[in-house]
């Protein structure tokens, strides 16, 4: 019997997955499979925790002592004055292939970026059977973390007028799924009226220097 994968679990208690892959693991569940049962009773105690630490704030006399050290040391200031720059802290596809693997890219790709105060991981699939991409992702504002990043409105578009529209929800997480026209581009709100905007050419095509 094949089991679900980890991060299978993990979108199944977040609400992530499909509704086809939330009825086949409802069924596996139903079938009395231990292994399957004590996966997703982890996760759902994962999730729950996670919940209850998100409902935490830190007491703002506390926020403002902090503030004022930030201020006095002139960060703040510095901060403000800083450039918008998205910079890619990982990226799965530029990852040293294993030998013997075949050049084509076909598979999940992976990317980790930094922008403004927010770090944004992203998965970034095929939808089997279709002509759809799967963009899984996942925000965080590092500035303050202890605040989770709800709330965010997240665009992503194709490049050929095809674009959707999601919402980050308790845990700053979204999914969307759009056209595959072999590019993308992710924008979510920044500084004052400036979005931040994310540009990924050939999401899930043939790298550089690839050979047939």
């Amino acid at each position: 019997m094949t089991h679900f994968t980890t991060e299978e679990w993990i979108d199944f208690v977040n609400r992530m997955t499909t509704h086809e892959k939330q009825e086949a693991m409802h069924k596996r569940l139903g079938s009395g499979c231990k292994e399957c049962a004590e996966e997703f009773a982890l996760w759902q105690k994962v999730r729950g925790t996670a919940a209850f630490e998100s409902n935490y704030q830190p007491p703002a006399d506390t926020v403002r002592v902090v503030k004022a050290a930030y201020q006095s040391a002139g960060m703040i200031d510095q901060e403000k004055q800083a450039k918008s720059l998205v910079e890619v802290l990982f990226d799965s596809f530029l990852q040293p292939a294993v030998e013997g693997a075949r050049s084509m890219v076909t598979g999940t790709r992976q990317m980790l970026y930094r922008a403004d105060s927010y770090q944004i991981d992203l998965q970034i699939e095929p939808k089997p059977g279709s002509n759809l991409l799967v963009i899984t992702g996942q925000m965080m504002d590092v500035s303050t973390p202890e605040i989770v990043s709800r709330g965010v409105q997240v665009k992503l578009s194709n490049y050929r007028e095809s674009s959707v529209n999601a919402v980050t929800n308790e845990f700053g997480e979204f999914r969307c799924e759009i056209d595959n026209s072999g590019d993308l581009e992710l924008s979510v709100p920044g500084r004052g009226d400036t979005p931040i905007t994310i540009s990924l050419r050939n999401a899930l095509g043939r790298l550089p220097g690839d050979k047939v």
